[in-house]
């Protein structure tokens, strides 16, 4: 049994059971990946996959099992790696960061300027995605920080941390009606057509939440996931634009932000961590200037403990910072 078959087998899983799409993420042949998966499978004595005819139709029960157990067996390598890593030089390295559109373009640029003259030799990526997919790419060892507001904090594999508390604003063309509105109110929102965020993502939840208990329905007539999209909407008199108050960008100076701090209950933005893994030290450096309240030791306080509930408790009664 070697890592690289285990590799494959876990791959094949995540590529929806495509080969050749597994292939071609490796910068490897598929008749290659089908050849040792077949070795694996001889060397087990299991089917990891059923098959019609050369295609790979679902994964086995014990194939299943199978490929949790590789998982695991490659995150721990992975980390190894990691130890060997920092041991060897703790100044170089990777960071992958997993986050959405909003928090990439309006929290993290200030963060990863510092990080980067910090840390000239280690190599940043960022990925986006929905809540979910961040959760799952940090669970699946593809990404070590998940950056986001929702879903992050129910995926078991994962230890989060209140990061900061945000609210949000309304947008409106200067020449909007609202445009001089003194206070806003959620009866007065439901008039118009309102764009904002789809669902699941950048605190929608709240904004729903909001309407329903005033016993309104608002009228929701575009939906994004990119706060700038909004913005560009608004522009074009589609509806007034509801987004998180951090997306008030001072260049959108053609754009009446309208405080609505008072309508809606404030979101809370988490980290997320794999549970497990070898935390590199500019990891650590990372997470505290993202929050200050987040140092090496309560990091390290919060991935031993035992349950989501010890974690939340640590952080009770904390005034997060906002944003």
């Amino acid at each position: 049994m070697k890592l690289q078959q285990l590799r494959y087998i876990w791959e094949v899983a995540h590529h929806d059971l495509n080969v050749s799409a597994t292939a071609q993420s490796l910068y490897t042949s598929q008749p290659g990946i089908s050849k040792q998966i077949r070795l694996l499978e001889d060397e087990l004595g299991i089917e990891v996959f059923a098959r019609s005819g050369k295609h790979l139709t679902r994964i086995t029960p014990a194939g299943q099992v199978v490929i949790n157990l590789a998982g695991e067996m490659l995150r721990t390598a992975e980390n190894i790696k990691r130890v060997a890593q920092e041991f060897s030089n703790e100044r170089r390295g990777s960071l992958v960061l997993a986050t959405t559109h909003t928090q990439a373009r309006y929290i993290l640029p200030a963060v990863i300027s510092q990080f980067m003259a910090k840390y000239p030799d280690v190599t940043l990526s960022l990925k986006q995605g929905t809540p979910p997919q961040i959760a799952q790419m940090v669970a699946d060892g593809e990404a070590d920080l998940a950056i986001a507001t929702e879903s992050i904090a129910s995926t078991n594999d994962l230890v989060t941390f209140p990061c900061y508390q945000w609210n949000r604003c309304v947008l409106v063309p200067k020449d909007h009606p609202l445009a001089q509105q003194k206070k806003l109110t959620l009866e007065v929102l439901a008039e118009y057509p309102l764009v904002t965020y789809i669902s699941g993502f950048t605190g929608r939840a709240k904004v729903d939440e909001a309407f329903a208990a005033a016993g309104l329905e608002p009228k929701i007539v575009f939906t994004a996931a990119d706060s700038d999209v909004i913005k560009t909407y608004v522009r074009l008199g589609v509806g007034v634009g509801i987004v998180a108050h951090m997306a008030a960008d001072l260049r959108d100076d053609d754009l009446v932000v309208l405080d609505a701090s008072h309508l809606f209950e404030p979101s809370i933005t988490r980290l997320g961590i794999r549970r497990g893994t070898f935390m590199r030290g500019y990891l650590y450096h990372f997470i505290e200037k993202l929050a200050a309240h987040l140092d090496r030791d309560t990091v390290d306080q919060a991935l031993a403990a035992a349950t989501r509930q010890e974690v939340e408790q640590m952080f009770e009664g904390l005034e997060l910072p906002n944003r």
